[in-house]
Protein backbone atom coordinates (compact mmCIF):
# COMPACT_ATOMS: atom_id res chain seq x y z
CA UNK A 1 0.00 0.00 0.00
CA UNK A 2 3.01 2.29 0.26
CA UNK A 3 2.17 4.10 -3.29
CA UNK A 4 -1.70 4.81 -2.33
CA UNK A 5 0.20 6.33 0.90
CA UNK A 6 1.78 8.66 -1.84
CA UNK A 7 -0.70 9.82 -4.02
CA UNK A 8 -3.46 9.85 -1.37
CA UNK A 9 -3.62 11.97 1.62
CA UNK A 10 -6.16 12.65 4.67
CA UNK A 11 -9.65 13.24 4.30
CA UNK A 12 -10.00 16.68 4.00
CA UNK A 13 -6.60 17.68 2.39
CA UNK A 14 -7.12 17.13 -0.69
CA UNK A 15 -7.20 21.30 -1.40
CA UNK A 16 -3.95 22.07 -0.20
CA UNK A 17 -4.20 25.68 2.00
CA UNK A 18 -2.40 26.53 5.07
CA UNK A 19 -5.22 28.57 6.51
CA UNK A 20 -8.54 28.93 3.84
CA UNK A 21 -11.18 26.34 5.92
CA UNK A 22 -8.81 25.70 8.58
CA UNK A 23 -11.94 25.42 11.05
CA UNK A 24 -13.88 23.02 8.77
CA UNK A 25 -10.84 20.91 7.96
CA UNK A 26 -10.41 20.74 12.21
CA UNK A 27 -14.37 20.09 12.22
CA UNK A 28 -14.09 17.28 9.81
CA UNK A 29 -10.92 15.78 11.60
CA UNK A 30 -12.41 15.77 14.74
CA UNK A 31 -15.52 14.26 13.33
CA UNK A 32 -13.65 11.93 11.35
CA UNK A 33 -10.54 10.50 13.75
CA UNK A 34 -11.36 12.55 16.94
CA UNK A 35 -8.90 14.55 17.38
CA UNK A 36 -6.74 17.61 15.55
CA UNK A 37 -3.64 16.27 16.28
CA UNK A 38 -1.82 15.44 12.62
CA UNK A 39 0.95 12.68 13.37
CA UNK A 40 -1.98 10.75 14.87
CA UNK A 41 -4.32 11.77 12.20
CA UNK A 42 -1.76 10.13 9.57
CA UNK A 43 -1.39 6.91 12.07
CA UNK A 44 -4.94 6.38 12.10
CA UNK A 45 -5.40 7.12 8.27
CA UNK A 46 -2.85 5.02 7.38
CA UNK A 47 -3.80 2.00 9.11
CA UNK A 48 -7.11 2.40 6.77
CA UNK A 49 -4.98 2.14 3.87
CA UNK A 50 -2.89 -1.05 4.92
CA UNK A 51 -6.23 -2.77 5.50
CA UNK A 52 -7.90 -2.32 2.16
CA UNK A 53 -6.78 -5.49 1.47
CA UNK A 54 -8.93 -7.27 3.76
CA UNK A 55 -11.97 -4.44 4.45
CA UNK A 56 -15.17 -5.78 3.15
CA UNK A 57 -16.73 -2.18 4.26
CA UNK A 58 -17.17 0.52 1.65
CA UNK A 59 -14.66 3.43 1.04
CA UNK A 60 -15.46 6.41 0.76
CA UNK A 61 -12.84 8.99 -1.73
CA UNK A 62 -12.54 12.14 -2.54
CA UNK A 63 -11.13 14.05 -5.69
CA UNK A 64 -10.40 18.12 -4.96
CA UNK A 65 -10.05 18.62 -8.56
CA UNK A 66 -12.55 21.60 -10.63
CA UNK A 67 -9.48 22.20 -13.85
CA UNK A 68 -12.24 19.95 -15.62
CA UNK A 69 -14.52 22.10 -15.30
CA UNK A 70 -14.51 25.15 -16.83
CA UNK A 71 -18.17 27.12 -16.64
CA UNK A 72 -17.39 28.51 -12.86
CA UNK A 73 -14.84 26.89 -10.71
CA UNK A 74 -15.20 25.62 -7.06
CA UNK A 75 -16.35 22.36 -6.91
CA UNK A 76 -12.56 21.36 -5.28
CA UNK A 77 -13.97 22.25 -2.02
CA UNK A 78 -16.59 20.00 -2.46
CA UNK A 79 -15.15 16.92 -1.18
CA UNK A 80 -14.35 19.04 2.08
CA UNK A 81 -17.75 19.86 2.94
CA UNK A 82 -19.76 17.63 1.94
CA UNK A 83 -17.75 15.11 4.22
CA UNK A 84 -18.06 18.08 7.31
CA UNK A 85 -22.28 17.83 6.35
CA UNK A 86 -22.11 13.80 5.94
CA UNK A 87 -19.49 12.93 8.69
CA UNK A 88 -22.63 14.89 11.42
CA UNK A 89 -25.19 12.24 9.89
CA UNK A 90 -23.89 8.78 9.34
CA UNK A 91 -23.23 5.96 11.71
CA UNK A 92 -18.97 6.22 10.72
CA UNK A 93 -18.94 2.55 11.33
CA UNK A 94 -20.14 1.77 7.94
CA UNK A 95 -17.54 2.83 5.87
CA UNK A 96 -13.72 3.75 6.07
CA UNK A 97 -13.02 7.11 4.64
CA UNK A 98 -9.55 6.75 2.36
CA UNK A 99 -9.10 10.11 1.83
CA UNK A 100 -8.12 12.23 -0.95
CA UNK A 101 -6.52 12.09 -4.35
CA UNK A 102 -3.52 14.65 -3.99
CA UNK A 103 -4.04 17.58 -6.23
CA UNK A 104 -1.95 19.99 -8.30
CA UNK A 105 -4.82 22.59 -8.79
CA UNK A 106 -3.65 23.63 -12.47
CA UNK A 107 -3.59 20.25 -13.75
CA UNK A 108 -5.94 17.50 -14.84
CA UNK A 109 -4.78 14.20 -16.56
CA UNK A 110 -0.95 13.42 -17.25
CA UNK A 111 -1.95 12.92 -21.20
CA UNK A 112 -1.62 16.57 -21.61
CA UNK A 113 1.66 16.82 -20.10
CA UNK A 114 5.35 16.90 -21.54
CA UNK A 115 7.73 14.92 -19.75
CA UNK A 116 9.43 17.71 -18.35
CA UNK A 117 6.29 18.77 -16.58
CA UNK A 118 5.36 15.28 -15.29
CA UNK A 119 9.16 15.08 -14.10
CA UNK A 120 8.76 18.23 -11.84
CA UNK A 121 5.82 17.55 -10.12
CA UNK A 122 6.92 14.03 -9.35
CA UNK A 123 9.67 15.46 -7.73
CA UNK A 124 6.77 18.17 -5.56
CA UNK A 125 5.05 15.41 -4.80
CA UNK A 126 6.69 12.47 -4.36
CA UNK A 127 10.30 14.10 -4.22
CA UNK A 128 11.58 11.64 -6.78
CA UNK A 129 11.33 12.83 -10.57
CA UNK A 130 12.31 9.19 -12.14
CA UNK A 131 8.72 7.55 -9.94
CA UNK A 132 6.45 6.01 -12.31
CA UNK A 133 3.60 7.65 -10.06
CA UNK A 134 1.12 9.96 -11.81
CA UNK A 135 0.81 13.39 -10.75
CA UNK A 136 -2.23 14.72 -12.67
CA UNK A 137 -6.17 14.09 -10.22
CA UNK A 138 -7.90 12.42 -12.93
CA UNK A 139 -4.73 10.02 -13.68
CA UNK A 140 -3.94 9.78 -9.68
CA UNK A 141 -7.69 9.03 -8.95
CA UNK A 142 -7.87 6.28 -11.97
CA UNK A 143 -4.47 4.46 -11.21
CA UNK A 144 -5.60 4.65 -6.99
CA UNK A 145 -9.16 3.07 -7.78
CA UNK A 146 -7.52 0.08 -9.98
CA UNK A 147 -4.78 -0.25 -7.66
CA UNK A 148 -7.31 -0.82 -4.41
CA UNK A 149 -9.75 -2.88 -7.04
CA UNK A 150 -6.49 -5.29 -7.83
CA UNK A 151 -6.13 -6.16 -3.89
CA UNK A 152 -9.97 -5.87 -3.36
CA UNK A 153 -11.93 -6.63 -6.53
CA UNK A 154 -14.90 -6.32 -4.45
CA UNK A 155 -14.56 -3.57 -2.83
CA UNK A 156 -17.15 -0.66 -3.07
CA UNK A 157 -15.54 3.20 -4.27
CA UNK A 158 -18.11 6.15 -3.63
CA UNK A 159 -16.49 9.32 -4.18
CA UNK A 160 -17.12 12.73 -3.54
CA UNK A 161 -15.83 15.70 -6.80
CA UNK A 162 -15.06 17.70 -7.96
CA UNK A 163 -15.92 18.64 -11.77
CA UNK A 164 -18.02 15.81 -13.36
CA UNK A 165 -14.62 14.79 -15.23
CA UNK A 166 -13.41 12.94 -12.08
CA UNK A 167 -16.09 10.50 -13.34
CA UNK A 168 -14.09 9.40 -16.24
CA UNK A 169 -11.22 8.15 -14.10
CA UNK A 170 -13.89 6.19 -11.16
CA UNK A 171 -16.20 5.20 -13.84
CA UNK A 172 -13.09 3.59 -16.18
CA UNK A 173 -11.34 1.48 -13.47
CA UNK A 174 -14.91 0.32 -12.36
CA UNK A 175 -16.01 -0.47 -15.87
CA UNK A 176 -12.99 -2.61 -16.71
CA UNK A 177 -13.09 -4.22 -13.17
CA UNK A 178 -16.63 -5.55 -14.42
CA UNK A 179 -15.56 -6.46 -17.72
CA UNK A 180 -12.45 -8.35 -16.04
CA UNK A 181 -15.40 -10.45 -14.00
CA UNK A 182 -17.52 -10.94 -16.82
CA UNK A 183 -20.28 -9.36 -14.86
CA UNK A 184 -22.27 -6.62 -17.30
CA UNK A 185 -23.33 -3.69 -15.21
CA UNK A 186 -25.28 -0.53 -15.09
CA UNK A 187 -24.22 3.35 -15.16
CA UNK A 188 -27.13 5.37 -13.92
CA UNK A 189 -26.31 9.10 -14.78
CA UNK A 190 -28.00 12.13 -12.97
CA UNK A 191 -27.29 15.42 -14.71
CA UNK A 192 -28.92 18.28 -16.47
CA UNK A 193 -26.54 17.74 -19.28
CA UNK A 194 -25.92 15.15 -21.32
CA UNK A 195 -21.95 15.23 -21.34
CA UNK A 196 -21.58 13.47 -24.32
CA UNK A 197 -19.24 15.74 -26.48
CA UNK A 198 -16.17 13.84 -27.71
CA UNK A 199 -13.82 17.00 -26.87
CA UNK A 200 -14.58 20.56 -25.30
CA UNK A 201 -12.49 23.01 -26.98
CA UNK A 202 -9.81 20.46 -28.34
CA UNK A 203 -9.81 18.72 -24.54
CA UNK A 204 -11.51 15.19 -25.17
CA UNK A 205 -11.59 14.48 -20.92
CA UNK A 206 -13.27 17.20 -18.97
CA UNK A 207 -17.41 17.62 -17.49
CA UNK A 208 -18.80 17.77 -20.66
CA UNK A 209 -17.44 14.81 -22.31
CA UNK A 210 -16.54 12.07 -19.99
CA UNK A 211 -19.69 10.19 -20.70
CA UNK A 212 -19.04 9.89 -24.18
CA UNK A 213 -15.43 8.55 -23.40
CA UNK A 214 -16.89 5.74 -21.05
CA UNK A 215 -19.35 4.15 -23.58
CA UNK A 216 -17.00 2.23 -25.16
CA UNK A 217 -15.95 0.36 -21.64
CA UNK A 218 -19.62 -0.59 -20.68
CA UNK A 219 -21.02 -3.96 -22.16
CA UNK A 220 -23.25 -2.16 -24.19
CA UNK A 221 -24.59 1.51 -24.66
CA UNK A 222 -27.58 0.30 -23.87
CA UNK A 223 -26.23 0.09 -20.38
CA UNK A 224 -25.99 3.43 -20.13
CA UNK A 225 -29.63 5.46 -18.38
CA UNK A 226 -29.40 9.30 -17.95
CA UNK A 227 -32.11 10.90 -16.01
CA UNK A 228 -33.00 15.02 -15.33
CA UNK A 229 -31.74 16.06 -18.85
CA UNK A 230 -33.03 19.15 -19.62
CA UNK A 231 -29.99 21.53 -20.90
CA UNK A 232 -28.71 20.45 -24.43
CA UNK A 233 -28.64 21.87 -28.19
CA UNK A 234 -30.10 18.57 -29.20
CA UNK A 235 -33.22 16.30 -27.93
CA UNK A 236 -33.90 13.21 -26.78
CA UNK A 237 -34.14 11.44 -30.06
CA UNK A 238 -31.29 12.53 -31.30
CA UNK A 239 -28.71 11.10 -28.59
CA UNK A 240 -30.85 8.18 -27.91
CA UNK A 241 -30.29 7.36 -32.06
CA UNK A 242 -26.68 8.65 -32.30
CA UNK A 243 -25.45 6.48 -28.89
CA UNK A 244 -28.40 3.76 -28.41
CA UNK A 245 -29.07 4.30 -24.74
CA UNK A 246 -32.09 5.89 -22.36
CA UNK A 247 -32.64 9.39 -21.72
CA UNK A 248 -34.81 10.85 -19.02
CA UNK A 249 -35.35 14.20 -19.51
CA UNK A 250 -36.59 16.48 -16.26
CA UNK A 251 -40.23 16.89 -17.86
CA UNK A 252 -40.94 13.77 -18.70
CA UNK A 253 -39.78 12.81 -15.07
CA UNK A 254 -42.34 15.16 -13.61
CA UNK A 255 -44.89 14.11 -15.94
CA UNK A 256 -44.87 10.33 -15.39
CA UNK A 257 -43.70 10.60 -11.92
CA UNK A 258 -40.47 9.38 -10.28
CA UNK A 259 -41.30 6.07 -9.68
CA UNK A 260 -42.95 4.91 -13.31
CA UNK A 261 -39.03 6.22 -14.03
CA UNK A 262 -37.44 3.97 -12.04
CA UNK A 263 -39.52 0.97 -12.41
CA UNK A 264 -39.33 1.56 -16.05
CA UNK A 265 -35.21 1.21 -15.41
CA UNK A 266 -35.74 -1.78 -13.11
CA UNK A 267 -37.99 -3.48 -15.71
CA UNK A 268 -35.16 -2.94 -18.59
CA UNK A 269 -32.39 -3.63 -16.37
CA UNK A 270 -34.60 -7.07 -15.33
CA UNK A 271 -34.29 -8.48 -19.01
CA UNK A 272 -30.54 -7.90 -19.40
CA UNK A 273 -30.11 -9.88 -16.26
CA UNK A 274 -27.68 -7.00 -14.63
CA UNK A 275 -27.49 -7.30 -11.35
CA UNK A 276 -25.01 -4.20 -10.78
CA UNK A 277 -25.05 -0.54 -10.84
CA UNK A 278 -23.04 2.56 -10.79
CA UNK A 279 -24.49 5.74 -10.00
CA UNK A 280 -23.02 9.61 -11.18
CA UNK A 281 -25.28 12.27 -9.28
CA UNK A 282 -24.19 15.56 -10.96
CA UNK A 283 -25.91 17.85 -8.32
CA UNK A 284 -27.34 20.35 -10.87
CA UNK A 285 -29.62 17.25 -12.09
CA UNK A 286 -31.52 18.67 -8.89
CA UNK A 287 -33.16 22.32 -10.14
CA UNK A 288 -31.17 25.41 -9.53
CA UNK A 289 -34.22 26.37 -6.75
CA UNK A 290 -32.35 23.26 -4.66
CA UNK A 291 -28.90 23.05 -5.75
CA UNK A 292 -27.84 26.57 -6.59
CA UNK A 293 -23.95 26.08 -5.50
CA UNK A 294 -22.61 24.26 -8.45
CA UNK A 295 -21.14 25.76 -11.94
CA UNK A 296 -23.68 25.19 -13.67
CA UNK A 297 -27.34 25.44 -11.82
CA UNK A 298 -30.05 24.96 -14.10
CA UNK A 299 -33.80 25.69 -13.25
CA UNK A 300 -36.83 22.99 -14.27
CA UNK A 301 -34.72 20.45 -12.69
CA UNK A 302 -35.49 17.83 -10.14
CA UNK A 303 -36.53 18.24 -7.15
CA UNK A 304 -34.98 16.02 -4.47
CA UNK A 305 -38.02 13.94 -3.38
CA UNK A 306 -38.01 12.71 -7.42
CA UNK A 307 -34.26 12.27 -7.37
CA UNK A 308 -33.95 10.33 -4.10
CA UNK A 309 -36.83 8.35 -4.91
CA UNK A 310 -35.42 6.90 -8.01
CA UNK A 311 -32.36 6.20 -6.19
CA UNK A 312 -33.98 4.09 -3.81
CA UNK A 313 -36.40 2.33 -5.79
CA UNK A 314 -33.17 1.63 -7.71
CA UNK A 315 -30.91 0.52 -5.01
CA UNK A 316 -33.69 -1.61 -3.57
CA UNK A 317 -33.22 -3.66 -6.65
CA UNK A 318 -29.76 -3.90 -7.41
CA UNK A 319 -26.48 -3.79 -5.75
CA UNK A 320 -24.50 -0.25 -5.76
CA UNK A 321 -21.21 -1.65 -6.93
CA UNK A 322 -20.03 2.26 -7.03
CA UNK A 323 -21.08 5.76 -7.23
CA UNK A 324 -20.10 9.46 -6.79
CA UNK A 325 -21.51 12.68 -6.14
CA UNK A 326 -20.31 15.97 -8.19
CA UNK A 327 -20.18 19.43 -8.73
CA UNK A 328 -20.88 20.87 -5.22
CA UNK A 329 -19.20 24.24 -5.47
CA UNK A 330 -20.28 25.38 -1.96
CA UNK A 331 -18.45 29.20 -2.60
CA UNK A 332 -20.57 29.82 -5.35
CA UNK A 333 -23.62 31.75 -5.67
CA UNK A 334 -25.37 33.67 -7.75
CA UNK A 335 -27.73 37.01 -7.46
CA UNK A 336 -30.49 36.48 -5.20
CA UNK A 337 -28.33 33.42 -3.58
CA UNK A 338 -28.09 33.66 0.82
CA UNK A 339 -25.74 31.57 3.05
CA UNK A 340 -29.16 29.22 3.24
CA UNK A 341 -29.34 28.20 -0.47
CA UNK A 342 -25.79 27.34 -0.54
CA UNK A 343 -25.78 25.44 2.26
CA UNK A 344 -28.56 23.05 1.12
CA UNK A 345 -26.82 22.06 -2.32
CA UNK A 346 -23.99 20.84 0.46
CA UNK A 347 -26.66 18.88 2.53
CA UNK A 348 -28.41 17.69 -0.07
CA UNK A 349 -25.40 15.94 -1.46
CA UNK A 350 -24.15 14.89 1.77
CA UNK A 351 -28.01 13.02 1.76
CA UNK A 352 -27.37 11.48 -1.76
CA UNK A 353 -23.88 10.03 -0.30
CA UNK A 354 -25.24 8.50 3.07
CA UNK A 355 -27.50 6.75 1.20
CA UNK A 356 -25.07 5.50 -1.76
CA UNK A 357 -22.92 3.98 1.42
CA UNK A 358 -25.44 2.75 3.88
CA UNK A 359 -26.93 0.66 0.49
CA UNK A 360 -23.14 -0.05 -0.72
CA UNK A 361 -22.44 -1.54 3.19
CA UNK A 362 -25.40 -3.94 2.68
Amino acid sequence: MKELKQVLTVPGNGVYTVHTARDRKESLYQKAFGTIDESEINKLWSKTIDGLDQSSLPALFGICSDCGGGILRGANWGPLFIREKLYSNIDTGIFEDIGDVRVIPHLLHDKYLNNETIESCREALYADKSSNLPVSPLSIAEYAVSEIYKKNPNKKIISLGGDHSVSFPLVAAWAKKMKAQNERAALIHFDAHTDLLDKRLGIDICFGSWTYHVLDLLFDSTDLYQLGIRSSGKDRDHWEKKFNFSQYWAHEIKQKGAALIAQEIVDDLNKKNIKKIYISFDIDALDSKFASATGTPEPNGLDPHESMSIIKILLNNFELSGGDVVEVAPFISYPGDDHLSQSTTVELAADIAKVFLESANN
